[in-house]
């Protein structure tokens, strides 16, 4: 098996001016940059320009494929300091070219009426085992699909799944940090949600994916040491689109998090661009 990814030094970033940031991507992660490692990165930079408030959300755009084998430059533009909110905007570079881009608002704590979605009945993740289907590289998540994962023959079901998730390596208590984790791993399996009803997957011969764009909305704090439930579905498949929707429940059953995204999804023989 090989070397679990050590995400600490995977997510660093290098400052190199004031509101400028350098990271690099493993080289063992294929022809093109996970798209989770770039949000999370983005959001690092963000955090880097932000003194006390905490994220509570971000929408981000993938507008190029990254390229693993030069350093990415995050540009961070601090759109607005305001009373109880702080806006910034992250712009990431390679080859003089936008790959990109992030928008995330920081928030001061402040006490207010909550409710939330009951997170579903599935089980728990210790009667589950861990996925290992990829034979070249682990990422430091360990993932657990409450229904079985099919990999080399996939079959038409529903476009809903549950995954449990958690980091691997112990990671700090710092709220950037987890919840940067929590960004990398939202990126994870959620895709794939809107493959289920037409029996189709990122092996699947001439099939062509790629995230488009993504929203992550942070709830309540948590820790991704611990295992998270993270409930998929996926409403709709259109334009060679899909549309997924996801809800990230830690262990004791409090969503945390939310997220959307819509990502490519076709043939490469209907390829126009």
């Amino acid at each position: 098996m090989a070397e679990v990814e050590n995400l600490i030094d995977t997510l660093a970033l290098e400052r190199i001016e004031v509101n400028l940031f350098r990271g690099v991507a493993p080289a063992n992660q294929g022809p093109r940059i996970f798209g989770g490692l770039v949000i999370a990165q983005a959001l690092l930079a963000a955090y880097r320009t932000v003194e006390t408030r905490v994220c509570h959300s971000l929408h981000c755009y993938f507008i190029r494929p990254g390229d693993p084998a030069v350093p990415i430059l995050y540009d961070v533009d601090r759109a607005r300091d305001g009373r109880s909110f702080t806006t910034r905007r992250v712009t990431a570079i390679q080859h003089g070219e936008q790959i990109f881009n992030l928008a995330a608002s920081f928030q001061t704590d402040i006490p207010g009426l909550e409710h939330q979605d009951p997170m579903p009945d599935v089980p728990r993740p210790e009667a589950l085992v861990d996925d290992d289907t990829d034979p070249e590289w682990r990422r430091a998540i360990e993932m657990r699909w409450v229904d079985g994962r099919e990999v080399e023959n996939p079959k038409v079901s529903p476009p809903v799944q549950n995954v449990w998730m958690r980091a691997i390596s112990p990671l700090p208590d710092e709220v950037a940090i987890q919840q940067a984790v929590l960004a990398y791993a939202s990126d994870m399996s959620l895709l794939s949600t809107a493959m289920r009803p037409h029996a189709v997957n990122w092996r699947t011969p001439g099939f062509q994916t790629a995230s488009l764009d993504h929203a992550l909305w942070f709830h309540r704090r948590s820790s991704f040491n611990d295992w998270h439930l993270y409930a998929q579905r996926s409403p709709s498949a259109s334009g060679s689109r899909g549309f997924n929707l996801g809800e990230i429940y830690n262990a004791d059953g409090r969503l945390v998090a939310s997220t959307a995204q819509e990502g490519l999804m076709r043939m490469r023989a209907a390829a126009g661009d």
